[in-house]
């Protein structure tokens, strides 16, 4: 509550939802419950900022699965839907996009969405990705990106250059942010990770007012 006050997010409201990779590398982290205590922390933004349910979408080469989390019904429940995903694949980060994308208009939500994509690594496919994500722009959505393990990885490249994707050639708004959580995401404070993770939200909902992209009702 404190850290979207001082982010001037007191009165704000918007839908949260959650994107978890599955790819291989991502094994002990389900494992050992940080993807769990990731979720948890969605659900606690979730409370604040619309009604406790956080829509999760898990990919890897496509979509794995879909699912509703809230709080009644979320302890050990990352680890449960997970385990019955089967193989874990590659990083496809279109398909979670177009789902998120896809699930938002069908949904009827008239607030914003807020987008936690959790992600270990590059999008197998780049092209696709920025594709992707350029097209969102014209919708009331922003990614935040988080990155889990090795912070110098060569991996995330991609997402440190999401500002390259330039504000109005590729992109209606610039839509999305990252940062990342370090190899162990579970050791930042919950006012260290809710602090990162609003950071970009509150510029992206003034370009997106000014766009006409968000439209208050």
């Amino acid at each position: 509550g404190a850290t979207l006050e001082k982010h001037g997010l007191a009165t704000q409201r918007a839908v949260v939802y959650l994107v978890l990779d599955r790819s291989g590398s991502m094994r002990n982290y389900y494992k050992d419950g940080t993807v769990q205590h990731l979720a948890e922390q969605a659900l606690g933004l979730s409370a604040h900022l619309d009604d406790g349910t956080v829509p999760v979408v898990f990919f890897s080469t496509d979509v794995d699965g879909t699912a509703d989390l809230d709080l009644a019904n979320h302890q050990g429940r990352i680890e449960e839907l997970h385990a019955g995903l089967g193989h874990m694949g590659r990083t496809n980060y279109h398909w979670a996009i177009t789902e998120v994308v896809d699930h938002y208009k069908k949904s009827g939500a008239t607030a914003p969405a807020f987008v936690i994509f959790q992600t270990d690594g590059a999008p197998t496919s780049k092209p696709a990705a920025e594709k992707a994500l350029c097209e969102a722009a014209g919708l009331p959505v922003f990614w935040q990106f988080i990155g889990f393990g090795d912070p110098d990885a060569k991996g995330f490249d991609f997402l440190r250059k999401l500002d390259d994707l330039t504000v109005p050639d590729r992109r209606a708004v610039d839509n999305a942010g990252f940062f990342h959580a370090g190899r162990d995401p579970r050791s930042l404070s919950a006012d260290e990770f809710y602090q990162q993770l609003m950071v970009e939200f509150p510029e992206w909902l003034t370009e997106a007012r000014t766009a006409g992209v968000l439209k208050d009702n």
